[in-house]
């Protein structure tokens, strides 16, 4: 997922209303990441905004970027959580990797099945392998793998913002209520259901999100993220 990309690139660009040319600028024109060539920085940049949008006017970009100044402990996992909403391949090892019993050993190999099981024939070999190291690096700097040549399952550690970019994400594809905290992108937070409810709650004490809880019947809302205009073309699609 990039992740030292991404926070060197979020550190150089300090201006929260940047638009997505200024950190293709930043990026390509004045080499804030060091890369060596000018096709290494385009390819860089590339990457960077498939993964995270970059662009402002992307409700997911910009909520990142709400949280990621608020709580630097949940950088990893916000960014895992942006980078899954919009990469298909990574989406598509979440269960493998997660049904794993912690400190059992998640080998480079058995991604290489699984991903060649799900489209049989579309990767060479040798992008298989790249392509089962990039995921296995990911979810190692998730805090959900430990290790170098030998990959392990630990348990991530989720935190406030992280905690709310994640309920964010489940309430833009349609969760409501308690679904809110079985949804794909709470799963992500590695964490019962209510380790996440403290911390929505806590996040609802700093101002973040609106969280509102009377026995079984909960309730969340994004104010400070979601736009009156947005809000209504959700309403619209569901």
């Amino acid at each position: 997922m990039m992740l030292q990309e991404l926070e060197s690139l979020l550190a150089y660009v300090e201006n929260p209303e940047a638009k997505k040319e200024d950190y293709q600028r930043a990026v390509t024109e004045e080499n804030c990441l060091g890369k060596r060539s000018t096709k290494t920085r385009t390819l860089t940049f590339r990457h960077l905004a498939e993964l995270y949008s970059l662009d402002r006017t992307c409700l997911l970009f910009r909520s990142l970027l709400f949280f990621w100044s608020r709580d630097l402990p949940g950088r990893p996992l916000l960014a895992l959580l942006c980078a899954y909403a919009r990469d298909a391949i990574l989406r598509s090892s979440a269960s493998f990797i997660l049904e794993h019993p912690e400190s059992s050993t998640v080998s480079r190999e058995s991604l290489e099945e699984l991903l060649d099981s799900l489209e049989p024939g579309r990767f060479s070999k040798a992008t298989l392998t790249s392509t089962a190291q990039n995921i296995n690096s990911t979810w190692t700097q998730s805090g959900h793998l430990r290790g170098k040549a030998k990959k392990v399952r630990t348990q991530a550690s989720p935190t406030v913002g992280s905690a709310a970019y994640a309920l964010l994400l489940g309430y833009l594809a349609g969760a409501r209520g308690q679904g809110l905290f079985s949804s794909e992108y709470a799963g992500l937070l590695d964490c019962p259901p209510e380790k996440t409810v403290e911390l929505a709650e806590e996040a609802s004490r700093k101002g973040w999100i609106v969280f509102k809880r009377v026995s079984d019947v909960v309730e969340a809302g994004f104010p400070n993220l979601i736009s009156p205009e947005e809000k209504e073309r959700l309403r619209e699609q569901n």
